[in-house]
């Protein structure tokens, strides 16, 4: 067992709403305007003038001593002295104070949501380690933009550390979304908070050392969480997954001394009848993966232990749920196990059964994935009775050969649950292209002595999804393979270095949708 615990980590920024435009809100530290392209130079959105004003700054000068175009994400920062009664606030407004000590003009290109969501975390980075900040950069979109703004200004403050000291910098304390006067913005903002706020529980689960976050310290947040959000929760330990008979993955966490678990969270919706349909999402939950007996290289263990993303996402989506005001009943299902090197791992050859009695030929410790996920939607399928099932996992690194570094993979056999996943992707942000599964690839998933072969080689990501589909029986089903998009190199836009946290947004977009079954039940 560990015997570590997580230091204190930094928490996102607060929002809050306002009418007022910045320089009528007295006590920012920083101001932030828009600035969008124009034909004859950049323009700068509402309260520029009035704070330049105020300030005595000619700010489309600093723009156009710095050759501002206002394109998404770039950013002019114009130092200024504390202002005093220039920039107070007027009548009606909050209370003064003296003026912000930074002006920052922020391009947002077209303003869509994208540039909105890019925005928002470039304004967080520049606004680490101050204490508030006054913006009307969502003043100038509709409603769904201000949402954007505000999941980029979250996550792109999002940081972990575990130093004696602390962390090196802190997200800014306060962002006053200025000028916006809508009767739909505090709905609004409170669905982008979840939004990022699962965000950002997602990527610190991914981020925590292996270490510290085995199979049953992810349980133990999956309980914390969920009490907290009015699910229920089970766990089966090792016995019980014996007991039950969930061999896939009994065989990939044997290796470890750290045991295995299955975590089942129960979401129910307000005034839920007995005939309201059920959707189930399940999480690769891998805590850290060597390989197994067929061992990665070095390099390749570096990352491994968000090898566990795509169960995070659901921990992190299934706590958000009521907060999106989700319609229908959700299970989310994370299969934990560490894939270990010992005298008790499995090995090249062995066979298993899973729950239910479909047997595989492990013929690669390292496709370990597919082994866990396919107890769980085994369980789902015969226990639950879902109208739709989606699993979601960082399985393949042959899907980030397909598609890159920012782009998750999905395969579906159900059109209108295809519809439902690329219109969420489209309103997360959380990019996907949908891939085919293959029928002519079904002999390499086929085994000569067992129900199926989890080493099929040769086109992984598609053999892996045709694998995952023979424990999905008739149900209406998606498998979201999300290994090009788990890890982000560098800090862009609203992705920091390190694990992504990829996913919760895109779940919850379409979970927390009016209708997440239509065209399906």
């Amino acid at each position: 067992m560990p015997t570590t615990s997580l230091p204190p980590q930094v928490s996102p920024p607060g929002f809050a709403l306002s009418p007022a435009l910045p320089h009528q809100i007295g006590g920012a530290e920083v101001w932030a305007f828009p600035v969008l392209p124009g034909e004859d130079g950049p323009l700068l959105g509402p309260g520029a003038d009035e704070a330049g004003e105020a300030l005595g700054v000619d700010l489309l000068a600093a723009l156009e001593a710095a050759r501002a175009t206002g394109r998404t994400g770039e950013l002019t920062t114009v130092p200024v002295g504390r202002a005093t009664s220039g920039a107070r606030a007027t009548a009606g407004s909050e209370d003064a104070s003296d003026g912000p000590g930074l002006v920052l003009l922020v391009g947002v290109g077209e303003a869509t949501p994208t540039d909105l969501r890019r925005a928002g975390a470039t304004l967080a980075r520049a606004t680490k380690d101050r204490a508030s900040a006054a913006t009307s950069l969502a003043a100038i979109a509709p409603v769904e933009g201000l949402g954007a703004f505000v999941v980029g200004a979250m996550l792109g403050s999002f940081g972990f550390h575990w130093r004696s000291t602390g962390p090196r910098e802190r997200p800014v304390a306060r962002i006053v979304l200025a000028g916006v006067d809508d009767d739909g913005a505090d709905d609004e903002l409170a669905r982008a908070i979840a939004l990022g706020g699962a965000g950002w529980r997602s990527r610190t689960l991914a981020t925590v050392p292996a270490n510290l976050k085995t199979p049953a310290w992810l349980a133990e947040q999956a309980i914390e969480v969920g009490e907290a959000a009015g699910l229920d929760v089970q766990v089966w330990d090792d016995a019980r997954l014996e007991a039950e008979g969930f061999g896939g993955i009994r065989a990939v966490g044997g290796g470890s001394v750290n045991e295995p678990r299955l975590i089942r969270m129960d979401y129910t919706p307000r005034g839920a009848t007995k005939r309201m349909p059920t959707v189930v999402i399940v999480g690769k939950g891998i805590t850290f993966d060597t390989g197994g007996l067929d061992i990665k290289p070095s390099e390749g263990m570096l990352t491994m232990k968000r090898d566990m993303s795509g169960g995070g996402a659901v921990i992190a989506t299934m706590a958000a749920l009521r907060d999106v005001d989700c319609p229908v009943r959700v299970v989310g299902l994370v299969p934990a196990a560490e894939n270990a090197v010992s005298g008790s791992a499995m090995r090249p050859g062995d066979v298993i059964t899973h729950f239910g009695g479909r047997t595989s030929e492990v013929n690669n410790t390292d496709a370990e994935g597919r082994l866990v996920l396919a107890d769980a939607m085994a369980y789902a399928v015969s226990e639950l009775a879902p109208a739709a099932l989606v699993d979601i996992a960082t399985l393949t690194g042959a899907m980030k050969v397909s598609l890159g570094q920012w782009t998750g993979g999905y395969f579906a056999n159900h059109e209108g649950l295809a519809d439902h996943v690329s219109a969420a992707a489209t309103a997360s942000g959380e990019n996907t292209w949908r891939m085919p599964l293959v029928a002519d690839y079904e002999d390499k998933v086929a085994s000569k002595i067992a129900d199926g072969d989890n080493a099929a080689g040769g086109a992984g990501a598609i053999t892996a999804a045709l694998f995952l589909q023979h424990f999905a029986g008739d149900v209406p089903w998606a498998h979201i393979d999300f290994a090009s998009a788990a890890e982000s190199p560098a800090d862009r836009y609203e992705w920091t270095a390190g694990p992504s946290g990829w996913g919760p947004r895109l779940l919850l977009a379409w979970l927390g949708s009016d209708d997440p079954l239509a065209g399906i039940a």
